[in-house]
């Protein structure tokens, strides 16, 4: 197989295909640490773009509960099991060097899953470590859900450690997850057919319904499980990232680039999604004042979902600060402990780029800071803590102010007449 750079692995990879990049990749930023799995995303997505025969199993869009819950059930833990046996102790990482801009993780010496499929996986033909899943694995999107790891409690007391940060004796966490439309797709390198594709314009990763036969080794090759087949129409589908929405087309969109159907309905604040601009070997090109750089390789607060796979995925993830670090290491890779340790400290821009999570639905390409008056002095966990109301400026594609949010929210005051309108 060719080889192509993959700057998460901090190594060149085997992959079937030469290495082509867009010149911009969609991609997204979730915070963990936000989300309340109301799931407004599933059915925002599931509304659009799921809803008929065929599609019931099909959850483009999903929240599941780490570190018991899956959907498919066991996805993660079953594609890691594989890769362990394929490479018994093989899955380490070693020199992680957060400032670097190639392989800022260290260098993974373990196989992906496109180099373990070469000696450990049956029939020959196959070029991507998968499996598929049971038809019982796909029946429950919500299985396990608010089921913690650690002692069960005792009704009406709280538990003496429990409750304080920052690692919890008992825990979980929600993992919203969509397709991660990676730089080196699982599915495409499996299909037989050549239906799968990566845009050229935006790298959303999609499926030709007109080539595809239904061969479902996408659905064997995708290690997240989201390329999914479709019984009735006899060919896979998956998300598609809202295209038209993205590109500009939609026409709620006015011409104007937005975020996705999932990003647009999330009550929690945790999304933030874009179009990284690329350099020619793939990896992210400087570009200073795009909020998605600036978490990804500028506060290091934004992680990939399980880059040992190969992937590259371009979904990233700030880690929760409550979960034990050895379980979202295996998650996110070398990175967590800084990741979760700027977030609990954030410094001065870090804060204002956290306001423009789901605060508007237009894409921002770009941010600009305007500093405001001192409005907190205090001390946090033996650090002091210093907040300041700055302003944060979001603009578009073209360069106008999409709109600006400050540090400090705002407090609204219901008058007397409606103090009990509900």
């Amino acid at each position: 197989m060719p080889k192509v750079g993959n700057w998460q692995l901090g190594r060149e990879m085997a992959y079937p295909y030469e290495a082509r990049f867009p010149e911009r990749q969609f991609a997204f930023v979730f915070n963990i640490n936000r989300c309340i799995a109301c799931q407004s995303c599933t059915m925002a997505c599931k509304s659009t773009w799921t809803f008929s025969k065929g599609q019931e199993h099909m959850w483009w869009a999903n929240v599941e509960t780490k570190p018991y819950g899956g959907y498919p059930q066991s996805w993660d833990v079953k594609i890691l099991r594989q890769l362990q046996e394929a490479d018994p102790d093989g899955q380490i990482w070693q020199g992680a060097d957060l400032d670097q801009r190639f392989g800022p993780y260290g260098e993974f010496k373990g196989k992906t899953i496109f180099e373990a499929a070469e000696t450990h996986f049956d029939p020959e033909s196959s070029r991507v470590l998968g499996y598929l899943p049971t038809d019982e694995e796909w029946n429950s999107p919500n299985i396990y859900e608010d089921n913690p790891l650690g002692k069960p409690g005792v009704r009406d007391r709280l538990d003496p450690k429990g409750v304080e940060l920052p690692v919890h004796d008992t825990w979980f966490f929600y993992l919203a997850r969509i397709c991660n439309h990676c730089s080196y797709p699982g599915c495409l390198a499996a299909c037989p057919r050549k239906a799968i594709y990566k845009r050229p314009e935006d790298g959303i990763v999609l499926i030709d319904q007109q080539e595809c036969r239904g061969y479902r080794k996408c659905v064997e090759a995708c290690p997240y499980k989201k390329s999914l087949y479709r019984g009735n129409t006899r060919v896979s589908e998956k998300c598609i990232a809202c295209y038209p929405r993205v590109e500009g087309t939609d026409p709620e969109s006015g011409g104007v680039p937005m975020v996705t159907r999932c990003m647009a309905a999330c009550i929690g604040q945790i999304r933030l999604q874009g179009l990284a601009r690329l350099a020619e070997d793939g990896t992210w090109a400087e570009d200073r004042q795009n909020p998605l750089y600036y978490l990804v390789h500028v506060a290091k607060v934004a992680l990939p979902l399980y880059p040992q796979l190969g992937t590259q995925p371009n979904g990233y993830y700030i880690p929760p600060r409550w979960v034990p670090h050895a379980y979202l290491e295996q998650m996110f890779g070398p990175g967590v402990g800084q990741a979760v340790e700027r977030y609990k400290h954030p410094d001065r821009e870090l804060l204002c780029v956290l306001q423009l999570f789901r605060r508007d639905n237009r894409i921002i390409f770009r941010y600009e800071i305007e500093e405001g008056p001192l409005i907190y002095e205090g001390e946090y966990r033996g650090r002091p803590v210093t907040l300041y109301n700055d302003t944060v400026i979001a603009f578009g594609k073209d360069g106008s102010e999409l709109f600006r949010t400050t540090v400090e929210e705002p407090l609204y005051v219901r008058s007397n007449a409606h103090a009990n309108s509900i």
